[in-house]
């Protein structure tokens, strides 16, 4: 299991991130308005450093994929702007930036009419990667996520849901991206088989050195997974820290609520293994 970077993080409201040569990810001042009087985000300012891994957290509508889209170019913001590796994203063209970033889908996504070596090679063969170098990327990658190489000329409805996960992670880190983004990438698997990919995502993060920005529902997730979590509310930043930082907050109602659910769970289970009724 990895350790976080900063334990020893003092929680604040919104922190104040300026923007350093060591940002991978720069967000400053954004907004995204829709056709409605709450705006998707509202004055979001946030720093995701390179080789961090960040959980985006919140209740359903708060912001959390609108932020992800941002980074990508899949939305735009009303005002304010988005910096990728130190490069306002408005100045360039969205598909070479997507092509350049991974994208883990909740719903994988994966082409049903392609191989799983197709799947996994499609950014390499958009970039002009010769079939060799593909091929070669495809069998690297199959066995970084704990599949074996037969799998290579199956179908995608010949895989089981975790191992479809394990190649939509695959086709994501194929074209050897410095950023990964992930929406809910876990939420549709079984509890065993989350855990399992979820550890060993982790641990590819740190073996490739990528940058991951996840959003997630789960806050014991977000807890394991992260070094920071960002928390959003009704499109604000509400809280930018680390997970042990987070978890001893005192200030904040909201935050402590979140924070209430992980260890909730850990009493019931201490509970359960104690032998005492469910209360």
């Amino acid at each position: 299991m990895h350790t976080h970077a900063s334990f020893g993080g003092i929680f604040s409201h919104v922190a104040a991130t300026p923007m350093t040569m060591s940002s991978a990810i720069s967000v400053a001042h954004v907004c995204v308005n829709h056709r409605s009087d709450q705006p998707a985000l509202d004055d979001v300012t946030l720093e995701v450093r390179r080789g961090e891994f960040l959980a985006i957290v919140g209740p359903s509508g708060s912001g959390k994929t609108t932020l992800l889209r941002l980074i990508n170019r899949l939305a735009d913001p009303t005002s304010g702007d988005v910096l990728v590796g130190g490069s306002n994203v408005r100045d360039q063209d969205p598909a070479a930036l997507r092509r350049h970033i991974g994208y883990v889908f909740q719903g994988v996504g994966l082409f049903p009419h392609l191989t799983v070596a197709e799947n996994i090679s499609i950014t390499p063969r958009l970039l002009g990667w010769d079939a060799a170098r593909r091929i070669s990327r495809a069998k690297e990658l199959i066995t970084l996520v704990r599949l074996d190489e037969s799998n290579m000329d199956r179908f995608p409805d010949q895989l089981s849901g975790g191992e479809r996960q394990r190649i939509g992670i695959a086709r994501a880190l194929a074209a050897e991206p410095s950023i990964v983004l992930m929406d809910e990438p876990f939420s549709a698997l079984d509890p065993a088989t989350r855990d399992a990919l979820s550890q060993d995502y982790r641990a590819l993060h740190e073996r490739l050195e990528v940058t991951t920005v996840m959003v997630t529902h789960d806050m014991l997730e977000a807890l394991l997974l992260a070094d920071r979590i960002a928390v959003l509310r009704a499109g604000r930043l509400v809280a930018h820290d680390t997970p042990a930082a987070l978890v001893r907050a005192q200030d904040d109602a909201f935050v402590q609520s979140l924070m209430q659910v992980p260890r909730r769970q850990a009493e019931r289970f201490s509970a359960f293994m104690r032998g005492q009724p469910n209360g």
